[in-house]
């Protein structure tokens, strides 16, 4: 099932989305929240009428850095051996068509498109063979850092932490096995990254193990899992895509403080 959460006539809602071309996709209303038992309504309206909102709101966004190989060469570095975590704020999060603020402190934004897992009960301590049922789905994301800043500063707080730095969406998509998808980032339509979520260093299970062990999970925390080779700079005006394979396109604009 792909979750998408939205905003129509100032209300909120979740609704499954239903259809194949994106032109005629529709979003039938969920009763409830996801991270409990729910039913579809039954009401339904086109997507194209909707706002397309963050599909969480996470407490805290866990990202995982240098996990891939090839990103971690091109960045200079060794893939980590062991799970390297780092945090974006709740603040940071933005949604699909949300516009990303090119910080007035960087002069080098660039693009990282990766795949996020979304967390759909309480957690602590999840063993390996558990990891599945403790999340609700996945969903595209784009880790963006001000790298100049992040070469300076020890701390990554503010190089990937500024306001709107984690754009996540279009929504959820709940039936994914997410060991061998596609992961691929565009601006203004030319490729720049592309790569297998294959590649990661530490697959999905190992990630939520590791941070699970030092922390508990809400239902709608997020999991970044790294990202493939290819990043590279943003410029204000430019529109940057990521898709994942089996999950859909996550577009955002970038646009210059000021």
């Amino acid at each position: 099932m792909r979750i998408a959460r939205f905003s129509i006539d100032g209300n909120v809602a979740f609704g499954a989305v239903e259809g194949d071309k994106q032109d005629e996709l529709v979003l039938d209303i969920i009763k409830g929240i996801p991270f409990a038992e729910f039913e579809l309504s039954g009401t339904k309206v086109p997507l194209s009428k909707v706002r397309l909102l963050p599909p969480v709101l996470p407490s805290k966004v866990v990202a995982f850095g240098r996990n891939y190989a090839d990103h971690a060469a091109e960045m200079g570095s060794r893939a980590a051996e062991e799970p390297f975590a780092f945090f974006k704020p709740s603040t940071s999060v933005i949604g699909s068509g949300d516009v990303i603020r090119y910080p007035s402190f960087s002069q080098e934004l660039h693009h990282e498109a990766e795949l996020a897992v979304v967390i759909g009960r309480m957690c602590r301590e999840v063993p390996r063979e558990r990891v599945r049922d403790v999340i609700l789905g996945y969903t595209c994301a784009n880790d963006v850092t001000a790298r100049d800043v992040q070469r300076r500063e020890q701390q990554w707080a503010r190089a990937k932490g500024f306001d709107s730095s984690c754009p996540l969406g279009p929504w959820i998509e709940t039936d994914l096995d997410p060991a061998d998808l596609t992961v691929q980032c565009t601006v203004n339509g030319l490729q720049r990254q592309l790569g297998s979520t294959a590649q990661m260093v530490n697959p999905v299970e190992d990630l939520v193990v590791n941070i699970s062990a030092a922390m508990t999970l809400l239902p709608g925390d997020v999991i970044l899992t790294g990202t493939p080779a290819g990043v590279g700079p943003l410029q204000d005006g430019d529109e940057v895509a990521v898709t994942i394979e089996g999950i859909g396109t996550l577009t955002n604009k970038v646009v210059k403080r000021g």
